[in-house]
């Protein structure tokens, strides 16, 4: 078996841990040292789904505006803008430079290059950071951090599934906007605190890669007109 080369690595602020950026052939993955692999180019499904579903119920809308928390392999990004108008902006708040700047680089190539449509804008900021300084300025937001709200790479990321995090995002979003929250698997405790929040939601299962790989969590919730 060939091995995978190491390409680059970042380090996660805060909390400390380290990225990895590693190639085999023409796939590339992100892993955290010590903790497994993040996220690769081959299994990428729920990724789109997160946006396609959240999107879907937007996309009429005129300039409508979405924040993505978590750039990743820019998968969701993408998947965002093709089920968007060209009227449409996608602000992606990224915490990792690195993270943006791979993306930036031969990675990109796997979503398409999304960084480069006219549409999207990169803040390399805390997700957190934004959505406390903002007040109905989105029709979605789009979470896909730290492994959902088990998450492990950094500490601080779980205040954005916590019953503050979520009303944030309430106060974040338009009226009958959409939070869409990707998740390595079901939480019950997250899905409660969504309703506790005022969000009116649904759960899917979605598999990772072509039916097949890990299944994965995607609350889709709504708020109140």
């Amino acid at each position: 078996m060939i091995p995978w080369t190491l390409l680059d690595t970042a380090q996660i602020p805060g909390d400390g841990g380290e990225l990895q950026l590693s190639q085999h052939d023409a796939d590339f993955l992100i892993s955290i040292v010590g903790g497994g692999v993040l996220m690769d180019t081959r299994a990428h499904d729920s990724e789109d789904a997160l946006a396609e579903l959240a999107c879907a119920k937007i996309a009429g809308r005129s300039q409508p505006r979405v924040l993505i928390g978590g750039l990743g392999m820019g998968f969701t990004l993408a998947a965002a803008l093709r089920h968007l108008g060209t009227n449409a902006q996608v602000v992606v708040a990224e915490l990792i430079p690195a993270v943006v700047e791979w993306n930036r680089g031969s990675l990109g190539e796997h979503a398409g290059h999304p960084l480069r449509d006219e549409r999207t804008t990169v803040r390399e900021s805390d997700v957190a950071k934004i959505l406390r300084a903002e007040r109905q300025a989105y029709d979605a937001i789009l979470l896909d951090v730290d492994n959902g709200p088990e998450g492990f790479t950094r500490k601080k990321n779980d205040w954005l599934y916590t019953l503050d995090g979520l009303t944030a995002c309430y106060i974040a979003l338009r009226p009958k906007g959409m939070l869409a929250v990707w998740s390595a698997g079901p939480n019950r405790d997250f899905t409660e605190r969504l309703r506790k929040v005022g969000f009116k939601m649904k759960q899917s299962r979605v598999r990772s890669h072509e039916g097949k790989g890990g299944v994965h969590t995607i609350w889709l919730a709504e708020r109140d007109p």
